[in-house]
């Protein structure tokens, strides 16, 4: 008898990443068949986001796609969960019917009956990983306590929840054991773990107990919340030569009057006392972060501002994000006045003046050797990431192949030779 082969796709974040891989090894401890890609499945799972309007419309394709490979006979069953649907279910069972059934976030055990099967609760912790086998992320919490006027996050996921010391210690060591290096730490709000579990924040002692797994080599930290970055936290990943100097912190404006409205919990002066102290008590940090233009009450003024903001404090990396108004958010009354071209248009300002600043950066690197983790090749180069950047978001390195016997997933010392505005080239000079 042939088994169930079942397809999880996952849309939007690292987050949902995490979430699919853990449904995923429920499914296969309870003896079904991962298919590698749709076409090969009998039935499909849509894990989807819900966060901005672009995801939404990602989710709702994905969704009538399956939906129409079902009406053609191909799969016999499409089963939705994940944000969208969490927050917006009887919508979608009315707009979307033929849909067998939507989940929310964190559907395992319904999701697992559905298909005929029962949660292994003893190991829930599990994960398929579905990223290259030498790094994964570690997501330490659930949901959000902070109040930004702009985001649905607490809506879909709920209060923040810490998981356990225990827990993640004890789903590292498994991540170790199947051959991952980096471990990349994500949450709603990185900064507030243990909060609710401890009494206080507890993210310096969790990242050192991590350091001291077998295997682990370089820890990367992103999602950390700006208006609340625990003193011990700087001190660890300024001393600790496992944790990478590098730190995501998304400061999403830098105008006071948008910082207010937005809920931030932070002004510009106090932005900018952080940074400097950041930069001042680490090393060679690399700084990530990322902005929202198009915000209501972002004027052209409030928008120079942010450029020049940006000229001055040089970040390393910056991603940029088109304000989505989003209904049962502090922010839906204020409106939506800005237009899709507008708010493009500030976003490739901000775009063009960050690759300036990235081109000279990267021209700095040259001449210099670096640790670098390969992650796969693509055409003729090997292509690897520093310490300077996380998967999916930042630059890589190229480098070329030749005679050298280069292993994906492996760590070398690569000489930078030449650099453009995102990725850096270079060559194995010793291991």
């Amino acid at each position: 008898m042939n088994k169930e082969k079942i397809s999880v796709i996952t849309l939007g974040c690292s987050k949902n990443t995490v979430d699919s891989e853990r449904l995923m090894s429920q499914l296969k401890l309870n003896h079904f068949d991962l298919a590698e890609t749709a076409e090969d499945a009998d039935s499909i799972i849509i894990n989807t986001c819900g966060f901005i309007d672009a995801a939404k419309e990602e989710s709702i394709n994905t969704i009538l796609a399956a939906i129409e490979q079902k009406k053609k006979g191909k799969i016999k069953k499409v089963v939705v969960a994940g944000c969208l649907s969490e927050r917006y279910t009887e919508d979608l069972r009315k707009e979307i019917p033929e849909v067998d059934a939507y989940f929310g976030t964190e559907a395992y055990e319904e999701i697992v009956e559905e298909f005929g099967g029962d949660l292994k609760y003893e190991l829930l912790g599990e994960r398929v990983i579905t990223t290259p086998k030498h790094f994964a992320y570690l997501k330490i919490s659930e949901g959000c306590d902070n109040p930004c006027s702009f985001c649905a996050i607490p809506l879909i996921r709920g209060k923040h929840k810490s998981k356990t010391m225990e827990e993640l210690l004890a789903e590292a060591e498994s991540l170790a054991n199947q051959g991952v290096k980096e471990l990349i730490i994500i949450g709603q709000d990185t900064s507030d773990y243990g909060l609710e579990l401890y009494g206080k924040r507890n993210l310096a002692e969790l990242l050192r107990n991590l350091s001291e797994i077998k295997g682990i080599e370089w820890i990367r930290l992103l999602y950390v919340y700006p208006s609340h970055v625990p003193d011990d936290l700087i001190d660890e990943i300024a001393n600790n030569p496992k944790i990478c100097k590098y730190v995501d912190i998304p400061l999403q404006h830098i105008s006071d009057n948008v910082l207010k409205s937005m809920r931030r919990g932070i002004t510009k002066r106090r932005t900018i006392e952080l940074l400097n102290e950041l930069k001042a008590r680490i090393p060679n940090l690399t700084l990530r972060t990322t902005f929202i233009v198009g915000y209501p009450n972002e004027t052209e003024v409030e928008f120079r501002e942010l450029c020049e903001f940006i000229n001055e404090i040089k970040f390393d990396r910056v991603g940029v994000f088109n304000y989505s108004i989003e209904e049962n958010t502090p922010s839906f009354i204020l409106g939506d006045p800005l237009s899709a071209e507008e708010k493009e248009e500030r976003k490739a300002i901000i775009m063009n003046i960050q690759k300036d600043i990235s081109e000279e950066k990267n021209r700095l690197i040259e001449g210099r050797k670096m640790k670098v983790i390969i992650d796969r090749t693509e055409g003729d180069y090997y292509v690897g990431r520093t310490e300077r950047d996380a998967p999916e978001v930042d630059g890589e390195v190229l480098v070329k192949s030749g005679t050298e016997t280069i292993m994906i997933g492996e760590f070398y010392n690569i000489e930078i030779y030449d650099s453009n505005e995102y990725d850096l080239f270079g060559k194995i000079v010793s291991n």
